[in-house]
């Protein structure tokens, strides 16, 4: 492809290289740039592309699409963002596959997970599509599972999997949109057919600094959709709207003037129940995942089938035969009378929700294991802990993907918030002995949460990745309590 026409769509500031020049890929890490690449110097929040120019050089690209001028006599194209241009040239290089599927889009803080796959089963099941799905849990083709390091894949890996699923038949995509990837403009050039704004609470201000600069980037997903459904009971509903440069549907359980509204709402261990309301119609619904967040989670999907004209009815039946997700409420073996629930709720208000769903279920004492990801925000970390001591009977304090921090100190910052409440609370930093200490102190009728890893399978010390999966944990735990070794 020739270079004028990866960049045809990018404003360039200043130019040495020959726009007629024939690009055989693009990259970003210099590493992998191979000959003929055109080598994006993206200037990274820890470290900048520019550096890494000369070792692009080396290893045969072509030209080097930059903010800065390079030194020396390199073929450049000079623009004003290169996050931006990377997205757009990647978006024309694989000839802009998103454009020939339907790609609907969930942002938000909490929710998206449970959300895309219960989206995926409602296109499946009422329209009979085949789908493609982007997400922390990994990105699907179908049936098909791809592993993915990144809830939003960067803009390269976004196109090239794009173009993947368009060839694979898919004729829809649901993906999570992070805030990282709206705020780095990964999804930079796509057009939502449908977008869905879901909730927001404390996450991710290491890099947004503030909540309103947080809502901001959530915000920006409305300025390139063509429908949005908006949650009218979260606070910033209104803000959400506000930024919409489309039509805008909302859903609630407690506003009557929203277009969607959940009515005759029952909560059982089992899952959630509840009349959907749109126009004049009326459909009974049915999720095998309990909690009142379930509810929000099951409203925001019908939003967007709805807008996509899939009937009221036909969506109720398909997200009543909709399953749960793993990492999500998910409940796992144990040899008692006691239960354990894996749930990813790193969040303060996703573990609020899950501890809020567990209480009226628990028969005995509700126990919580959780900790906070290290190099991440730490203001979350008393909040967290104040949350879990005022919600469970028991906090059991550890670790979770401390990365490049001390767990200990990571620890010292939960604690504080723990003994604000009235619960009692241990400290145990390394996880696995946490959970077996957990499941050794269990009696009949009590609940056990282990909060945070939901999905993952491994732990993050330092900057290594370490395989634990807590499933695995549990039932090697209750293996040695039966055989004694």
């Amino acid at each position: 492809m020739k270079l004028k026409d990866l960049l045809k769509n990018i404003d360039i500031i200043s130019c040495s290289a020959d726009l007629e020049t024939e690009i055989s890929g693009i990259s970003y890490d210099s590493r992998k740039t191979k000959p003929g690449d055109l080598f994006v110097a993206v200037k990274g929040l820890t470290v900048d592309g520019h550096k890494f120019i000369p070792k692009a050089m080396e290893l045969g690209a072509a030209v080097v699409l930059c903010q800065d001028l390079p030194s020396g006599s390199v073929p450049y194209v000079q623009i004003s963002d290169c996050r931006r241009g990377l997205a757009y040239a990647s978006r024309e290089f694989y000839g802009n596959p998103a454009a020939e599927m339907k790609v609907i889009g969930f942002t938000g803080t909490s929710g998206k997970t449970s959300s895309t796959y219960i989206m995926k089963h409602v296109l499946e099941a009422a329209c009979d599509a085949r789908v493609g799905l982007i997400g922390t849990n990994g990105n699907m083709i179908g049936d098909e599972h791809i592993h993915s390091e990144f809830t939003t894949p960067e803009s390269l890996e976004l196109h090239a999997l794009f173009r993947r699923m368009a060839d694979a038949g898919c004729t829809h995509v649901v993906m999570e949109v992070s805030s990282h990837s709206l705020a780095l403009h990964r999804v930079a050039g796509i057009n939502f057919d449908v977008a869905v704004f879901t909730n927001l609470s404390q996450d991710h201000l290491d890099l947004h600094g503030t909540m309103d600069e947080y809502a901001a980037e959530k915000r920006k997903i409305f300025s390139q959709c063509s429908l949005g459904c908006i949650n009218a009971d979260d606070a910033r509903a209104g803000f959400m709207a506000q930024g919409a440069a489309c039509p805008v549907m909302h859903y609630s359980i407690d506003k009557n003037d929203a277009q969607l509204v959940a009515k005759d709402i029952r909560l059982s261990a089992d899952g959630v129940r509840f009349a959907a309301v749109y126009g004049g119609e009326i459909a009974i619904t049915k999720l095998a995942i309990p909690g009142m967040f379930s509810v929000h989670n099951a409203l925001g999907v019908m939003a967007a089938a709805l807008s996509l004209g899939i009937s009221l009815n036909d969506c109720a039946q398909a997200i009543s035969s909709a399953k749960g997700v793993k990492g999500r409420m998910e409940s796992v073996p144990t040899d008692g009378d006691y239960s354990i629930i894996i749930d990813y709720s790193h969040k303060p208000d996703a573990l609020e929700n899950v501890l809020e769903t567990l209480r009226p279920v628990t028969r005995g004492r509700l126990m919580v294991l959780f900790g906070c990801g290290g190099d991440r925000d730490r203001g979350k970390r008393p909040i967290m802990g104040k949350i879990a001591a005022d919600n469970a009977d028991l906090v059991i304090v550890t670790s979770d993907n401390p990365r490049t921090e001390e767990p200990l100190s990571i620890i010292d910052e939960i604690v504080p918030g723990v003994k604000q409440g009235n619960a009692e609370y241990v400290v145990i930093p390394d996880r696995i002995e946490a959970i077996g200490w957990a499941i050794d102190n269990a009696a009949s009728g009590d609940v056990i949460l282990l909060a945070g890893k939901g999905h993952e399978d491994y732990q993050i010390i330092g900057h290594e990745k370490i395989h634990m999966d807590e499933r695995e944990i549990v039932a090697d735990f209750l293996k040695k309590r039966k055989t004694g070794c």
